[in-house]
């Protein structure tokens, strides 16, 4: 059982981060959850990773969060698996516009999911969940509690 001092460095974390995910392998799908802000940090964070050109060459990545299990990378086509959501930087950098988009036509409480307009072959769905203010990621963690 993790000390309360690594507890709320997790905590920290996840508040830095500024969104939760998880990964529910049952449904075969990403939880991207946060405010407003906390998606616009995820598409923040996406369009980072595509506007770097070392992460150009295949299988090239980024692992993100408290568990750092949250991994971004670059693949010849778009796909979104238990391992990674990935594909070409151009593609990475097209996710990041539509997550900024949907934010806007989701109602708190809303999901959206992103599947068949980044990877419709994909085996995983990505959902990205809108919650309202003040939104704590770190309280999705129940780890952490």
């Amino acid at each position: 059982m993790p000390s309360e001092a690594v507890n709320e460095s997790t905590r920290r974390e996840w508040r830095e981060l500024g969104f939760f995910y998880e990964r529910d392998d049952a449904a075969k799908l990403w939880r991207i959850v946060g405010s407003a802000e906390g998606l616009r940090k995820f598409a923040k964070l996406l369009a980072a990773y595509a506007s770097e050109s070392k992460h150009a060459a295949l299988s090239e990545h980024a692992h993100f969060g408290p568990y750092m299990y949250l991994e971004i990378g670059t693949w010849h086509e778009p796909e979104i698996t238990d391992h990674w959501i990935a594909g070409p930087l151009s593609d990475l950098t097209s996710l990041a516009q539509y997550v900024q988009r949907s934010i806007t036509s989701l109602r708190i409480g809303g999901s959206t999911s992103v599947r068949s307009a980044f990877a419709p072959e994909s085996p995983y769905d990505l959902l990205l969940e809108l919650r309202g203010e003040p939104f704590d990621p770190a309280r999705g963690d129940r780890e952490c509690w």
